[in-house]
């Protein structure tokens, strides 16, 4: 007896339930293959059956052939048919091989540095457009006024400010002689400090502008002198030199010491019967000379000055520019 179907010659079951299971498998196989013809009548009817797209059938091997005769003959099932792939011949053709490149994008021209951009111009409509509303905001007569009104109280604050700074603090003076020289030419100018003698006393060698004892001359009524004795000392000279209760004072700020002239008793001393070597400076009071001891009209001439009208300390020179300084 040949082989059976599905089984190959010299195969043998072990058991004896191997006959019987081969036999089933066979039988449900047929049942299969039944069903199936029955409904597709077409794919057994000896006709070729079309497939477009997929290559014909194979027909069984040659151990198909061997296969009881009793048997029909069992093609390979056919597949589902399926709908054919779009391929991207299809699409663009045989001679597409390579992609496209997308359309390049169009760049707008850079804007010219003379025409302004109008990507941030702004969209605000002509002012003739649009309806006038009333802001509240002052004409021009009004901005011309609050203008005038500022301007007049910064020059009314600046000109108040500056004659409270001359009548409490500073204040400027020209001198018009050579009595100072060395220390001070004539056309120089100074600022005077009006606050120093409200905080202190009236110092030894302080360069001090005062009123004039004998009252204005040529229209000069303020004086810049040295102070060189204080109140209850006695100030003589001796050989050109100046004496300080009988002491020499030295004086560095002259060209030499010994140029300084005598003076008979000036008035205002409070000297003792018949002494008339020298003036005693009372309380209150100082005596002051000019530095140009030979070209000066000072205290050996007016006496002693009263500290009351001292005007201030002169502590800089602003002018000229060359000998700014403090005295």
């Amino acid at each position: 007896m040949g082989a059976r179907f599905g089984v190959m010659e010299g195969e043998q079951f072990e058991g004896d339930e191997g006959p019987d299971l081969e036999d089933t498998w066979a039988d449900e196989l047929i049942e299969r293959a039944r069903a199936k013809s029955a409904a597709h009548p077409e794919s057994f009817s000896g006709e070729p059956v079309p497939n477009e797209g997929h290559p014909p059938e194979k027909h069984a091997d040659a151990e198909s052939k061997d296969t009881d005769p009793g048997l029909p003959t069992m093609r390979e099932p056919t597949t589902d048919h399926r709908p054919p792939l779009v391929t991207f011949e299809d699409l663009h053709g045989s001679s597409a091989s390579v992609l496209e490149s997308p359309p390049e994008v169009s760049q707008a021209p850079a804007p010219r540095l003379d025409q302004p951009d109008l990507r941030f111009t702004s969209k605000t409509p002509a002012v003739g457009s649009v309806q006038q509303v009333d802001l509240g905001l002052p004409g021009p007569r009004h901005g011309l006024g609050k203008v005038l009104f500022e301007w007049g109280s910064v020059i009314v604050a600046a000109l108040a400010m500056a004659l409270l700074v001359k009548a409490f603090l500073f204040q400027a003076f020209y001198i018009p002689s050579p009595s100072m020289e060395p220390t001070l030419d004539n056309g120089d100018r100074i600022i005077v400090n009006k606050l120093s003698y409200r905080l202190h006393d009236v110092n030894r060698g302080d360069v001090v502008v005062f009123k004039d004892p004998q009252g204005a001359v040529n229209g000069i009524e303020d004086l810049i002198k040295r102070v060189v004795a204080l109140p209850g000392e006695t100030i003589s000279t001796e050989a050109g030199r100046v004496l300080i209760n009988g002491g020499l004072l030295l004086e560095p700020y002259l060209i030499s010491q010994d140029l300084t002239g005598g003076f008979s008793l000036p008035p205002g001393c409070q000297n003792p019967t018949n002494a008339s070597d020298g003036c005693l400076v009372p309380p209150g009071h100082v005596f002051v000379l000019g530095d140009n001891r030979t070209n000066s009209k000072d205290g050996r001439f007016f006496g002693p000055i009263p500290e009351g009208s001292i005007i201030g300390r002169a502590f800089l020179r602003v002018w000229p520019l060359n000998d700014i300084g403090r005295l």
